[in-house]
């Protein structure tokens, strides 16, 4: 085995249709995979086990509205936790419910979703979590392909689910929400045969009729957990307790290397929603050590309020979030006289240069934390020790910037919802690793797979390729979906669709996706080319190519206008000129994007799919400047080689992207 800094080659890949590059370990499981702790089988394990160590440990906190403003904190011992969760585990099954029933959670981050949760750990039910930013029809889909048959769900929640266009309520055996609903809203439940209940209530009727629980086994599905899938409908993807448990287990053994501990009094903020893996693994693993989890108060907007209260040892984001500390920390460094900035400026480069000569973050510069950084700590509540970025890459500018600014550990990691969260992470510590999602995890072989069409080779210099991971405990597959299970897994590798390189320290760069699916900065996946379908049908648009940029919030595109309805608009707007000057127009661009906007409202596209800025042109993309193939597919690549600056210059238009 050649052994790397930070990974370890197990072969050398092979030549073939298609070649695959070298499979990577990480460097303790070098010879095979660590054991996996026999006392933690299933997700209730873990949380049983915690309560029964930690039984006084505080466990989760809430904020709640007093006087109109949100008050401090209020906290929920492990052992309180418990003795509800085993009320709500007793009342679904007093409501007939069976081991391997679904469960459907629909709302946003708090106790109560987590309750719901380990009731259906408790009682070896099937968990369906659905994001809170859900329509009806989207949550239509999901409880009906999942047949589920009790929905747990936030009070402002209610609303959508008995929506007209949600059918399937009316086949639900109960409703519960997560505090209580309105009179209206119950005798609308009533009408359509379905019992529903306030949370107290739900709680009460479990109380008078305990029963035994039927705990899980570790092959038991766990979770189906809903993901976006390129035809627009969620993909919904299996995971068992044996999946999280040894994730969990994994983050144990990854920690244990370092000098920084994990323990019971780590907190963390939850606002990254618990439907998402990230989150979810992350609350796991905290449950496993005792530790504590706050939820934010409901508005991202004001996570910094949350996060003063709080004072969190923890935080997990995604790249939007991180960006607006940056963008934060700027702000108020734009606002010191220019002596005062170039102290910064004299302190930033200096801590960074003995982090960049490999000492430690509370080693490298005391004084110039003292001076400048303990500042920008303070405004993160002053306890942050560890910062992680997931669901899109990180710039290396903002994660060097908060690594040297924010006096915590700052890293990246990659995985899907297929590899329950974690495929790689990188190290605290290490500015080589800046720019990378790290190395593979303890529980996951990695190997990059040839895409011809794309130009990428695992076996070149660089290695890049379609990244493939293959894990302890694979994925039980897509329900109800064979077809695409057998798509993406070819011998226990699971083909994840992003484009890797491998760098020669052994950690992995994201730098591309196959399907063109992407990740925007606040993580939420848009399908490139079924947006420009949709756009097609604009009576403007003769030819449209939408770009996003995984650092950037935002689409813009290049239109293809049609010339005459671009003529039609000149006549009627007063514009004497040709198609070709037209196109330089702000008025015909503020057009074009005004009836991008209807297309996309007639189409029920979600905000982010919105366009946000174009370039026009008169000249179709066929020609002799090479942005087709021969089957007529565009040729990304090339097109934003030739677009680049007219895009930098839109995105600076756009006012740092944050419109």
């Amino acid at each position: 085995m050649d052994k790397l800094q930070f990974s370890v080659k197990a072969d050398n890949g092979r030549k073939g249709d298609p070649s695959v590059g070298p499979v990577y370990r990480n460097l303790l499981s070098e010879h095979s995979f660590p054991p996996i702790d026999s006392h933690f089988k299933t997700t209730w394990d873990v949380f049983s086990s915690s309560v029964q160590k930690y039984p006084n440990n505080r466990m989760l906190g809430w904020r709640e509205l007093v006087d109109g403003k949100w008050g401090p904190y209020v906290w929920k011992t492990y052992k309180a936790i418990y003795e509800e969760v085993l009320h709500v585990a007793y009342a679904i099954r007093a409501s007939g419910l069976q081991p391997g029933c679904k469960v459907g959670i629909y709302g946003s981050n708090c106790p109560q979703w987590i309750v719901a949760m380990e009731a259906c750990n408790a009682q070896s039910l099937i968990c369906v979590p659905l994001y809170d930013t859900l329509g009806a029809g989207a949550v239509n889909f999901i409880l009906e392909h999942a047949e589920v048959d009790i929905v747990f769900v936030q009070d402002k929640k209610v609303k959508q689910l008995l929506d007209p266009d949600c059918t399937y309520t009316r086949r639900l055996k109960v409703i519960v929400c997560f505090t209580s609903m309105e009179d209206k809203e119950r005798e609308m439940a009533d009408a359509i045969g379905v019992k529903s209940f306030s949370w107290n209530d739900f709680l009460d009727m479990g109380s008078k009729n305990p029963s035994e629980l039927q705990t899980p086994e570790p092959s038991d599905t766990c979770t189906i957990m809903y993901t976006s899938g390129t035809n627009g409908d969620p993909k919904g993807v299996i995971l068992t307790h044996e999946n999280a448990t040894t994730n969990i287990n994994g983050v144990d053994l990854f920690m244990e290397q370092f000098e920084d501990k994990m323990t019971e009094n780590d907190v963390y903020l939850s606002f990254l929603p618990l439907a998402h893996i990230l989150d979810r693994i992350i609350e796991e693993y905290y449950f496993r050590k005792g530790a504590s989890v706050g939820f934010f108060h409901g508005d991202i907007n004001a996570i910094r309020d949350d996060i003063m209260e709080l004072k969190p040892t923890f935080l997990a984001g995604v790249p939007r979030v991180l960006e607006r500390i940056y963008e934060g920390v700027l702000k108020g460094l734009e606002e010191l006289n220019p002596r005062r900035r170039k102290i910064f400026d004299i302190l930033y480069n200096y801590k960074l240069r003995w982090l960049q000569a490999g000492y430690k973050q509370k080693n490298a510069s005391p004084f110039a934390d003292m001076l400048a950084f303990n500042k920008i700590k303070n405004k993160l509540g002053g306890r942050l020790r560890l910062i992680v970025s997931g669901g899109a890459p990180l710039s290396p500018e903002v994660e060097e910037f908060l690594r040297v600014t924010s006096c915590a550990f700052v890293l990246q990691g990659y995985g899907l919802t297929e590899t329950c969260g974690l495929a790689t992470v990188a190290f605290p510590d290490q500015m080589s690793m800046v720019g990378t999602v790290g190395s593979p995890f303890v529980y996951t072989e990695l190997r990059l797979e040839e895409v011809p069409d794309m130009g990428y080779d695992p076996l070149a210099d660089p290695p890049r390729g379609e990244i493939c991971v293959k894990g302890k405990a694979p994925f039980a597959g897509y329900y109800k979906n064979p077809e695409l299970t057998n798509e993406v897994m070819t011998d226990g590798w699971f083909h994840t669709g992003d484009i890797g390189e491998m760098l020669p320290n052994g950690t992995l760069k994201i730098i591309d996706r196959k399907k063109h699916l992407i990740k925007l900065s606040q993580g939420e996946y848009v399908a490139l080319e079924h947006l420009e379908k949709l756009y097609l049908i604009t009576p403007i648009v003769e030819d449209i190519w939408v770009y996003g940029d995984s650092f950037k919030k935002s689409l813009v595109a290049v239109v293809v206008v049609n010339h005459d309805h671009a003529e039609k608009w000149a006549h009627q707007n007063g514009h004497k000129t040709t198609v070709s000057k037209l196109c330089k127009s702000p008025q015909l661009q503020d057009y074009v994007i005004s009836e991008l906007k209807s297309t996309a409202e007639r189409n029920k596209l979600r905000g982010f799919e919105t366009i946000k800025g174009v370039i026009t042109e008169a000249e179709t993309f066929e020609g002799d400047k090479g942005f087709l193939t021969p089957t007529m597919k565009k040729k990304r690549e090339r097109l934003f080689n030739y677009y680049k600056v007219q895009i930098e210059e839109l995105y600076r238009n756009l006012g740092g992207n944050k419109s």
